[in-house]
């Protein structure tokens, strides 16, 4: 019998592949920590996202192929994870060197429940795990610090000799909003050039600290303020919100079209009130039709990540400043919003992986 070494055990582990990247673990250096004692194996995988929704799935595959190796008495499998980050699109600055990923969360009409998909993203990202943020860029509307519970104006703090903006902490999370310097009763009249300011102040004079993901809820349709951040701002990818009715849909292509233009990759399509369950009956309702988002998704080559349904919890969370995941974490809405937290962080390492192999993305790594 062939004694057990590490070769042994590498070449056996080249045969499992990430489900989402399509490549060995080995080869792209997900396994650490490599110890073969006498005839025990331990080693951790480093997935590259702690919201990996195939963890169970790669541990399979690695005790499968070691089960092909003779003399092993037991595999010790341990999981970590290290995000991994890429930043594309116009801008030629990265103002956030300590952001792995940027999320730009869009959609081609307001009304679709933008702002509280964003925000329960951001929740659902910090659940699984990975260090997040929450930028509301919805500069006309911005009604992030409302559905988050927070207000105020933050402090100012000193930062490397550097005056920097303190974001205001909810829920955990870092939260920053134009809304939190503005007066409550008065529009918002500003043009071109003053929105400009506004968001390079958000993005650069903020302290985030180190992110694995800063999700950024932007005002609907495809004026200014996007075409701002894809000149200032590198970004990981758009994911595009849109409820079922065709109508809504129109301006979804509208808006994939104008994340086209500026090279800013779109990352999925997620379908928000998609249906709704009546209390009596228990029967669905597919109020505004259902399946429309997945269709363009399909018709675009677009990754789908999934449905979210109509419920009133969604609503009173949002009014009181406690989203579906803090107040229910195991209600219907509430598993919607992690499973789709999880496929996005997935689609987002394959971003990442493309990245290295596509010349002018910038790479981020730790």
């Amino acid at each position: 019998m062939e004694n057990l070494t590490e070769e042994r055990i590498l070449d056996a582990l080249r045969k499992v592949q990430d489900p989402e990247l399509h490549r060995d673990i080995v080869s792209l250096g997900m396994v650490k920590n490599l110890a073969v004692a006498n005839r025990d194996v331990s080693f951790t995988v480093e997935l590259t996202t702690p919201a990996c929704p195939l963890r169970e799935t790669i541990d399979a595959d690695c005790k499968k192929a070691l089960s092909q190796i003779g003399g092993i008495d037991s595999v010790q499998i341990n999981f970590g994870a290290q995000v991994r980050g890429s930043k594309a699109g116009a801008g030629q600055t990265d103002l956030l060197p300590t952001v792995k990923n940027v999320v730009l969360v869009a959609a081609g009409k307001g009304g679709v429940g933008k702002s509280t998909v964003a925000a329960n993203l951001a929740v659902a990202l910090k659940m699984h795990g990975a260090a997040t943020g929450l930028l509301d860029a919805d500069i006309y509307g911005p009604s992030v610090p409302i559905i988050m519970g927070v207000k105020g104006e933050p402090k100012q703090i000193d930062v490397d000799g550097s005056r920097k903006i303190e974001p205001t902490m909810a829920h955990g999370l870092p939260v920053m909003s134009i809304g939190f310097f503005l007066d409550p009763d008065q529009a918002l009249i500003w043009r071109g050039p003053m929105l400009g300011k506004a968001l390079h102040q958000l993005m650069a004079d903020v302290h985030w600290g180190d992110l694995d993901y800063l999700v950024v809820d932007m005002p609907p349709g495809t004026g200014d303020v996007q075409i701002t951040f894809s000149q200032q701002l590198k970004v990981s990818g758009a994911l595009l919100v849109a409820t079922p009715q065709e109508v809504a849909l129109a301006d979804v292509v509208r808006a994939k079209s104008m994340f086209d233009k500026v090279m800013i990759p779109i990352v999925g399509i997620v379908e928000n009130m998609s249906y709704f369950v009546c209390d009596g009956c228990g029967k669905k309702h597919e109020i505004f039709s259902r399946g429309g988002a997945q269709r363009v998704a399909e018709r675009f080559k677009i990754p789908y990540l999934g449905e979210i349904p109509i419920t009133p919890s969604l609503r009173e969370g949002g009014d009181k400043g406690v989203p579906s995941l803090i107040q229910d974490p195991k209600s219907e809405v509430s598993q919607s919003f992690l499973a789709i937290a999880a496929k996005l962080a997935g689609q987002l390492s394959i971003v990442s992986e493309q990245a290295k192999k596509t010349q002018g993305l910038k790479i981020v790594s730790s």
